[in-house]
């Protein structure tokens, strides 16, 4: 029998429907219906969010299952995720019967190219009972590989190569077409990678990655391999298209012919995963690989309002890279969307806090809410607040922020320098950053404490004048319990959030995430997040009590909890009320991703502003902040330039954005929102007009005119100045909006050092305080 002859199960499987066609084609609206009776030739599904993608899907391959036109092992269909795949088979089953039971093709890119290589290891060098390797397997591969090529595996991580050469597999690059500007290891890039591919090989085995590069391999390489699949498969049709990346783009180009049935369904729109190899160029160019094709766009949206619609069409619009489809709605009920400006980012998580709660009280359950945060760092005032106020949450995609890998090793570096005889913390952090300690050392060294009645750190004082340990281990001990001790001294007078960054720096943590090109820039932005945070609290032994608390109150959210998740996260999800906080410059859109991928960056990021607004059902509410603590410092924030994107006719700001003043070099343009009338914010207060008036005052008349360097609305809040007059004195009773009241124990210039009741000894600028 040959490989492509059906097999006898599947013949007994397939049976005809017993319904008429009508049955699965009923409730089609005409869009949707020609999607799905357009069989033959080349066709583009732009699916609009909640236009019902995965219904035409289902009922694309149910039809022409049902209409003889294929067998199940005749039809191809990929998708992103196990989860998608199975609950297509599950609804197939559902329209038509047993015949879905034959859909063996049916599955993710990588099951499907998986079962390809076990048919065919043998023209890429493996056997058929070849191994995938997991991360963990992959990774202690390639620290074998480094340190066999004297590589510094603590400056190039094995796991940070394992990203990189992920990165090169997606592009569907072998060693041997690596680019010449692509590179690891200063200058080994492409040798390391070779040896690694040769050692897999030996161990019969392969990554990830390697499934649908070795796909690529084959098809290309061997004619009559990719001409029996295309033979093969008389139907294929790819969910998410807007999300393929090249390997899996040149896979697909490789298995169908440029008049092959294929049908792919996306929305550019929302291609959001450009940072992990996307390209949304492969749904724009489909019209180019397949000449003639039909384009059907599905524009009527069943999931949210005529405003949510509305202003999420109007943001995208600005993209030039894009298909173009307006989404519409029959549902012209529901609220504009709202946008509020506030002073800082703890009154931007009270404020949705107390929206939550006022809501819930009208019958709305915490599950039907959700905060979509750009990153992971503005995770750790919401989960603050909801803490306080017993309103359950869960985050969804990671662990909290408290809960965070590289939270706890900071936290326990500071109860480490509170306390030697945290046991607990000592095991945590002794060897991280890599010191040469290994798990054994250190389990004598518990070991000899547990036996001594004394804690680890005194255990380690007493070996490392010993001979019990090897010398290098001692070596390693000795510069740990230097570094404990200096921070420890460093500790009685300097800030606490100021020896946060002092340890970090020092261990060598800091470096060692920045050495993960993975997930180390995360890593990074939740420690500033962290440092900023501990500022508001007067001592490390009072941040740390909090962090206790907070942890012990947060277990166990029950199924009716608040859903707290990243922008990229939520795709695919819906809820009835969505709050979309921190929409500023740099934060959204995503400076970083701007500065690395330029236009092109910034229109991938509108593109999940877009998703963000379309995850709401009947209520989105956006905000933003005036200021923000930036490594210690408040800095005035520039409204994100999506928020003046948002067409006027859906949107109902409400309150001011608490901006004022132009500065030189910033463009003169108020923003629409400062129009809005003010709900008590305080911004009339008379230290609030007094800022005013000093600004203007500082505002030279002669200085020529300089070109723009920002396109924005900023306003100058206020600015240190140590020359600037005073009319302060010491003992004056004051108000601050932040801090609240407080009594003036120093003036510097402008500057005035506030023993406030509440929030301890600040230094503020004159302008943010009124007398009391």
């Amino acid at each position: 029998m040959t490989d492509s002859a059906p097999r006898i199960s599947d013949l007994a499987r397939a049976r005809p429907p017993e319904g008429a066609p009508s049955d699965w084609l009923a409730g089609l609206n005409p869009e949707q219906r020609e999607a799905v009776e357009t069989t033959e030739g080349p066709v583009l599904v732009l699916a609009g969010a909640g236009t019902g993608k995965t219904r035409v899907l289902t009922t694309r391959l149910a039809h022409i299952l049902a209409t003889g036109r294929a067998r199940p092992w005749e039809l191809l269909a990929v998708t992103f995720t196990n989860k998608a795949a199975r609950e297509m088979r599950e609804r197939i089953t559902h329209l038509i019967g047993p015949s879905a039971e034959g859909l063996r093709w049916l599955g993710t890119f990588h099951s499907i190219a998986a079962q390809i290589l076990r048919r065919h290891a043998e023209l890429v060098g493996l056997k058929s009972t070849f191994t995938i390797l997991d991360t963990d397997d992959q990774e202690r591969l390639l620290k074998q590989v480094l340190e066999a090529e004297n590589v510094d595996v603590k400056r190039w991580t094995p796991r940070s190569f394992a990203g990189v050469i992920d990165g090169w597999k997606n592009r569907g690059w072998p060693p041997e077409k690596l680019p010449p500007g692509e590179d690891f290891a200063a200058g080994k890039g492409q040798k390391l990678y070779g040896l690694y591919q040769a050692r897999l090989r030996t161990l019969n085995a392969c990554d990830f990655g390697d499934l649908l590069l070795h796909n690529l391999t084959i098809l290309s390489q061997h004619a009559d391999v990719a001409e029996e699949y295309r033979r093969r498969f008389r139907y294929i049709l790819v969910d998410e298209y807007q999300d393929t990346n090249v390997a899996q783009y040149l896979w697909l180009r490789l298995l169908t012919s440029s008049d092959g049935n294929v049908c792919c369904v996306g929305d550019d729109d929302q291609s959001i995963y450009g940072w992990r190899g996307a390209e949304v160029d492969n749904i724009l160019r489909f019209e180019r690989d397949f000449p003639g094709a039909k384009i059907v766009k599905l524009e009527r949206n069943y999931r949210s309002t005529r405003h949510i619609l509305g202003a999420a069409s109007g943001l995208i619009a600005a993209n030039k890279g894009r298909l173009g489809k307006t989404l519409w709605t029959e549902d012209d009920s529901g609220e504009k969307v709202r946008v509020r400006g506030v002073w800082d980012g703890e009154a931007e998580a009270r404020l949705i806090a107390d929206e939550i709660e006022t809501t819930r009280r009208t019958g709305l359950n915490y599950k039907d809410m959700a905060v979509l945060v750009r990153a992971s760092f503005q995770m750790r005032a919401f989960e603050e607040r909801f803490v306080m106020l017993a309103i359950p949450y869960q985050v969804i995609g990671g662990p909290r922020f408290f809960e965070r890998a590289e939270i706890r090793d900071a936290h326990a570096y500071l109860r480490l320098i509170l306390s030697e005889d945290d046991d607990l913390a000592f095991e945590r952090i002794v060897n991280v950053p890599k010191r040469g300690i290994g798990d054994t050392s250190v389990q004598k060294i518990l070991h000899m404490a547990r036996l001594s009645g004394v804690s680890a750190m005194t255990a380690v004082r007493e070996l490392i004048t010993s001979d019990e340990l090897q010398a290098r281990t001692r070596t390693a001990l000795a510069g740990f319990v230097r570094d404990l001790d200096r921070w420890r001294a460093l500790a009685q007078d300097t800030p606490h959030w100021t020896l946060t960054e002092t340890i970090l720096e020092e261990s060598g943590y800091t470096e060692m995430q920045k050495a993960d090109r993975t997930s180390g820039q995360t890593r990074l932005e939740n420690l500033k997040e962290l440092v900023q945070s501990m500022q508001g609290f007067d001592s490390l032994l009072a941040y740390l009590e909090h962090v206790s608390l907070v942890l012990d109150l947060d277990r166990g959210a029950g199924e009716d909890a608040v859903q707290v998740m990243t922008l990229h996260g939520a795709k695919g999800l819906e809820f009835p009320l969505v709050f979309l906080p921190g929409w500023e410059e740099g934060v959204f859109p995503s400076q970083r991703s701007i500065d690395e991928k330029g236009e092109k960056g910034l229109e991938e990021e509108r593109r999940l502003a877009y998703v963000g607004v379309t995850r709401a059902k009947r209520d989105a509410r956006i905000s933003f902040a005036a200021n923000r603590l930036v490594y210690g410092r408040w800095t005035s924030q520039l409204p994100s330039r999506f928020v003046d994107e948002l067409p006027i006719d859906h949107v109902e700001p409400e309150s001011e954005t608490g901006y004022y003043g132009a500065s030189a070099g910033l463009k003169e343009a108020k923003s629409r929102w400062d129009e809005a009338p003010s709900f008590g914010s305080g911004y009339s207060s008379p230290g609030w007009k007094r800022g005013q008036a000093f600004a203007a005052a500082r505002q030279p008349t002669d200085r020529p005119a300089r070109q723009a360097l920002i396109e924005g609305d900023g306003r100058l809040i206020a600015t240190a100045d140590p020359k600037a007059a005073s009319g302060w004195t010491r003992g004056t009773r004051v108000f601050h909006q932040k801090f609240g009241y407080g009594l003036v124990k120093a003036v510097e210039g402008n500057k005035l050092v506030v023993a406030f009741d509440k929030a301890g000894e600040k230094k503020v600028i004159d302008t943010f305080v009124e007398r009391a």
